[in-house]
């Protein structure tokens, strides 16, 4: 703040009306006539300049536009600015000065007369011109001095004899320059303002409106002081009535609540059946909660930790022996088929029934949406007679998720394991871990290296929670997880899992699904009974699974049997109540056009060369993928991929490209061809990333039929990774991809001959159907089977 002094200065009178200077500029602030200001300079320049001047020296100093320039010139600076008088230089340091600098008489810079630094100026001088005296300037006048005085007073900063210097100020701009300087709430660009205001009247009237806001706002923080320290007075003086009514309450031999809680936790400490260190370490903190007054802070939080020790279930199971017989009953009885996943549960379950202190492995479920993995759990926990859990791990990214904050947080609480056991009310639940593979990390931490700990049957018999700091007992607890694919988990986590997948269903399996299971659950939940219910038949089921469900499980058929039965619910509801058949005209009025189409789909897309059809895996199954290739004359781009494709589908192309170049004169292509045209591969569904190597023997068909002019059979499908030699090697999914083929009425699938164990083993004739495998070794028998003789 800059120091104002009150006396004359005689360099004003010998002063010419114009003038030139040297001029500083200043970052942030304003010097006004009268006023001191200390001025920290480090800019290598100015310092230069101040130190060549010299103490009793004139300079112009303007304030900045843009207090960021380092550099400033003359279109960076205001107009008016103000003489200062260099009374003191002093060396603060290597590299910078502390100048002070009185305030003469306000300028404006008439012109630059050096741009460069440093820079120097032509200047017209600014004396005020007092106005003449008058009633409503006096009232003005004594109101500025008397708010200003009273600011003086509420701000302890402010020295109390600056409130005689205010009242002994004659000269109305003296007296406004006083105050502009001395105010501490004002902004920079409010000083600015202030210093630009040539018209004394009215910049005496701002600087009045700028008093009355320091006032308000000194007032509004001496009014919110006073509160806080009467609330703190407030509060020790109930401390000590509450210390003597605890005295008086002793004297009398009346229990306090407080000793009465402390009483009963101590009862559920010792009947909680806590192992011997856990039992210690709820007793110390027993013994430190009854020595605190309800009051602390600390009471609540030692209350909070011992009421989470004492609700937990160190020594309460609810399992029943493990009978393998009823577990499998209990399967069939909630799940279709899923034979294979069926033994496995059951081989677990075996060896639980015949050693049950056994640490069974922590199984996987791994498949697309919708193919029961979370009902399975459930199953489980039924058929073993425990308590089921759930939480879902999508989306988590902070460690303390699972293993709980340390009591030093505020707020600080148990991980989700220890917050399932509570729910659970059992040591022994079965646990299920959902979305596994959707967690993520941040700085937080890494929750997939926490559930490390929590997985391991080697560690987690001693698994301990941040918050609760002791030893919990996890090898009793079933832990399930599930996942649509593996391939975003760590492989440490991985390592302690037993993968089980599930595959997609068939046609003929989600048929009797829906009959045994969706239907009626439908039904009863639409509010629907025998006499209005929907009566599905089996060709009506398989008109919704083909036209408007393409899915590997389940979840989409469900919500259009809801979908089907709302509607007739809502027929009901008007007084139509009827049942009705759900033939195709019904489910086309239900549900709308159908969204897929089979056997046409196919036949228009592969009616010209160039086009082949392929089979990829996706998270929620199969999928059925075209492949066009084409032919440009006169190009010069050479091969062009497009459709979103990853790297290692782009270097399958490249190989299946290389193949056909080899082998054009067996396929009778000009191999001219390929020096004077582009070749261009697109994968249709351009928004969708596309990777992965088993579409090279798809995309060395689309070529080959691209190049030669004969079309692909539309009755067949192909998967399989290519070399440059032509080799169809084995790939994954195939149990989906088949599965896909079918649903889109394809009736001939070419496989590589390495996964003919898959086929056999995944697949069932009666899954099969009508759709032939053909197993192959190489790309000449692809194209033996698949490319349909020239003008077909």
């Amino acid at each position: 703040m800059a120091t104002i002094i009150d006396r004359p200065t005689a360099e004003i009178q010998a002063q010419p009306a114009v003038l030139e200077l040297a001029i500083l500029p200043l970052r942030e602030g304003a010097l006004f006539p009268k006023a001191v200001l200390p001025l920290t300079l480090g800019r290598p320049g100015h310092i230069e300049l101040l130190l060549r001047l010299g103490e009793g020296a004139q300079i112009g100093i303007i304030a900045q536009k843009d207090p960021r320039n380092d550099n400033p010139g003359p279109a960076d600076l205001h107009d008016i600015g103000t003489v200062g008088h260099i009374h003191r230089i002093l060396r603060v340091g290597p590299d910078h000065i502390l100048a002070f600098c009185e305030g003469i008489v306000r300028f404006r810079v008439v012109e630059f007369t050096s741009a460069q630094a440093p820079l120097r100026a032509r200047v017209e001088l600014l004396e005020d011109k007092e106005p003449s005296p008058s009633e409503d300037l006096r009232h003005l006048r004594d109101h500025l001095v008397e708010t200003v005085q009273q600011v003086i007073a509420a701000t302890p900063d402010l020295p109390d004899d600056l409130q005689v210097t205010v009242s002994n100020i004659a000269p109305l701009g003296q007296l406004a320059d006083f105050v502009s300087a001395m105010l501490p709430g004002l902004s920079f660009p409010e000083r600015q303002t202030l210093l630009a205001d040539l018209e004394v009247v009215a910049r005496l009237r701002r600087v009045n409106e700028l008093a009355l806001r320091e006032l308000e706002r000194v007032q509004l923080r001496r009014k919110i002081h006073l509160e806080a320290h009467g609330a703190l007075s407030q509060a020790q003086r109930e401390f000590f009535l509450r210390e003597q009514l605890r005295a008086i309450r002793k004297e009398l031999g009346e229990g306090e609540e407080s000793q009465k809680d402390i009483e009963e936790l101590r009862n559920r400490v010792e009947s909680a059946g806590m192992p011997p260190e856990v039992k210690a370490e709820a007793a110390k903190e027993l013994n430190r909660l009854s020595a605190l007054t309800p009051i602390s802070p600390e009471y609540g939080v030692t209350r909070n930790y011992l009421e989470w020790m004492v609700s937990l279930p160190w020594a309460t199971s609810t399992g029943t022996e493990v009978d393998v017989n009823h577990a499998a009953k209990i399967l069939d009885e909630d799940h279709h088929d899923l034979e294979r996943v069926k033994n496995r549960i059951l081989d677990f379950l075996a060896v639980l029934q015949l050693r049950p202190s056994s640490k069974g492995p922590i199984v996987c479920f791994t498949g697309a949406p919708g193919v029961g993995k979370t009902s399975l759990g459930k199953s489980i926990a039924r058929a073993l007679g425990r308590k089921f859990v759930r939480i879902s791990l999508g989306g988590m990214h902070d460690e303390a998720e699972i293993r709980g904050h340390r009591r030093t947080y505020i707020g600080a609480l148990p991980g989700q394991i220890i917050h399932g056991l509570r729910r659970a009310g059992a040591k022994d639940p079965v646990f299920m871990l959902d979305e596994l593979d959707k967690m993520s990390r941040d700085f937080h931490g890494d929750p997939a290296s926490a559930l490390l700990e929590v997985l391991d049957p080697e560690q987690n018999f001693s698994f301990r929670d941040n918050y609760l700091d002791v030893p919990f007992d996890l090898s009793k607890v079933l832990f399930i997880t599930t996942a649509n694919q593996l391939d975003t988990v760590p492989d440490a986590l991985r390592d302690r899992m037993e993968v089980i997948e599930l595959q997609g269903y068939t046609e003929q399996e989600k048929v009797a699904i829906a009959i045994r299971y969706l239907i009626p659950r439908q039904t009863t939940e639409n509010g629907l009974d025998e006499a209005t219910a929907v009566r599905f038949s089996e060709e009506s089921l398989r008109y919704i699974i083909q036209r408007y469900t393409r899915e590997a499980g389940v979840r989409n058929l469900e919500r259009a049997i809801g979908t089907v039965c709302r509607k007739q619910a809502r027929e009901v509801a008007a007084g139509n109540r009827n049942t009705v058949d759900a033939g195709r005209e019904l489910i086309e009025k239900f549900l709308g056009p159908p969204k897929f189409r089979t056997e046409l789909e196919v036949g228009e897309r592969t009616r010209r060369p160039g086009v082949a059809v392929g089979l990829a895996w996706t998270p929620v199954g199969g999928d059925v993928l075209f492949v066009e290739a084409g032919r440009m004359p006169g190009g010069s781009k050479g091969l062009i991929m497009t459709g979103q494709l990853g790297a290692v589908m782009q270097e399958s192309i490249q190989a299946a490209l290389t193949w056909v170049r080899a082998q054009s004169p067996q396929f009778g292509i000009d191999p001219e061809v390929f020096k004077q045209s582009d070749i261009h591969v697109h994968v249709p569904s351009g928004a969708i990333p596309k990777d992965g190597p088993s579409a090279g023997a798809t995309v060395a068909m689309a070529l080959v039929s691209a190049l030669t002019g004969r079309r692909v059979n539309s009755d067949y499908a192909m998967t399989g990774e290519i070399t440059l030699t032509g080799l169809i090697l084995p790939v994954g999914g195939i149990k989906e991809k088949i599965l896909a083929a079918k649903r889109s009425g394809i009736r001939h699938v070419i496989v590589p001959q390495e996964n003919e164990p898959n086929v056999k083993e995944d697949l069932k004739s009666e899954q099969l159907g009508d759709v032939q495998i053909h197993f192959v070794r190489s790309m000449e028998e692809v194209v033996a089977l698949a490319l349909l003789p020239a003008g077909q």
